[in-house]
């Protein structure tokens, strides 16, 4: 199941980048996608000019780039897609010459696909060396417009079961939830220990369940290392390591010249919805209905979803004041600035404090996501929409 959006947005990003950077967390669909981009603009029949791939996590491939200028100078005529590149960072120093080579003899784009799964990383390692070489686009976990034929209820299995495709194409339940839980073991024991310092196995599931359990609310740094027994950097280390990582989403207050007294911390969120609900484990949509995160876990599933689809560039933070003014959501693309707030109900109503929110930071647009299944208006300039709704005028401005 390949979001149709961002393949098309890769092919012709490779139209005009010698490399372009898919980011994403594991087993998100990166590879998948990345091949079927590949063999689509490969030559039919040429098998010389085949899309190559490799993948650094194994020793075959990465012995093949002993002498990675070599190895890729023969295969010049080839797509390369290098998969957890990560794992030899010092390839992207060959890759600056290989594409200055290229260019040097017309060869422009269409070079390299490079794949990661620690973003921030990933962009370092290239910015500093690929800079003005290579484009970025980061693919999310399956969203709720990639899914809606799927039958009837997707939308409370996609918010239950989350977008990873092996977990949402589950034949049961329980099967998406035993594959979400090996998926939070090998992230622990294999895929973190990569990229950050040794942190004990134990300590990190403690800290990413007590993320789980901080849904949507602020971040309290000093409450998570009492509670962890380690001080303050050391917490806003790991929580940068799971930021890096595309696991949690670090939703930063709007700020603007005002006389307001803003709130300065994050919220939180488990950017996944199946993986928060396995950290919380609640297995069923029964768990879900009756579990007290039940408002913060629709919450960051609409987020998540919204943010798969904005165009580019869209700043996402949230709007509170010291004296209760608050916007669950503040998108702000071009010349756009969408005030969106979210309930978990089919009927829903807004507070005071949403309506002096949006007198302090004047949006285009007043929407309420709501879990029900019509848009209507609802007054005062604001609309109520569906999540899908929602999702499809966004997406329109892409």
């Amino acid at each position: 199941m390949i979001e149709r959006q961002k393949y098309h947005e890769i092919v012709q990003r490779l139209a005009e980048a010698p490399a372009v950077a898919i980011l994403g967390p594991r087993q998100v669909g990166k590879t998948t996608l990345a091949r079927e981009v590949a063999d689509a603009l490969a030559s039919p029949g040429d098998a010389k000019r085949a899309p190559l791939y490799l993948d650094l996590e194994a020793e075959a491939d990465r012995a093949r780039l002993a002498e990675p200028a070599l190895y890729l100078r023969e295969h010049a005529d080839r797509l390369v897609i290098l998969d957890e590149i990560h794992r030899v960072p010092e390839i992207f120093r060959e890759l600056r010459g290989l594409i200055d080579e290229g260019r040097r003899e017309g060869n422009r784009a269409g070079r390299f696909i490079i794949l990661g799964s620690a973003a921030i990383d990933l962009l370092r390692q290239s910015s500093e060396t690929l800079a003005g070489r290579i484009s970025y686009c980061e693919l999310h976990p399956l969203n709720l417009l990639e899914v809606i034929g799927e039958g009837e209820g997707v939308q409370n299995d996609l918010w239950l079961r989350g977008g990873f495709p092996d977990s949402f194409l589950a034949r049961t339940d329980r099967a998406s939830q035993t594959w979400r839980r090996d998926f939070i073991r090998t992230y622990l024991q294999r895929d973190i220990p990569q990229f950050g310092p040794r942190i004990a196995e134990e300590t990190l599931r403690r800290f990413w369940t007590m993320l789980a359990h901080l849904q949507g609310e602020l971040l309290n740094a000093a409450n998570l290392a009492r509670s962890l027994g380690v001080d303050g950097k050391t917490v806003a280390n790991y929580l940068d390591l799971m930021v890096d990582l595309l696991l949690v989403r670090r939703l930063e207050p709007w700020h603007a010249n005002t006389k307001k007294r803003l709130v300065k911390s994050p919220k939180i969120y488990v950017r996944d919805s199946g993986l928060m609900h396995t950290l919380l484990l609640i297995e069923t949509r029964d768990a879900l209905l009756g579990h007290p995160k039940l408002g913060n876990s629709w919450e960051g599933f609409v987020i998540e979803n919204l943010l798969s689809v904005a165009p580019d560039e869209t700043h996402a933070n949230f709007y509170r004041t010291s004296a209760g003014a608050e916007i669950d959501l503040v998108l702000q693309f071009g010349s756009e600035r969408w005030a969106v707030e979210i309930k978990h109900t089919a009927a829903p109503k807004l507070s005071k404090g949403f309506h002096l929110a949006c007198e302090d930071i004047s949006p285009t647009r007043r929407l309420v996501i709501h879990a029900g299944d019509e848009s209507f208006p609802m007054g005062q300039g604001t609309e109520a929409l569906t999540l899908i709704d929602a999702m499809s005028r966004l997406e329109a401005y892409r």
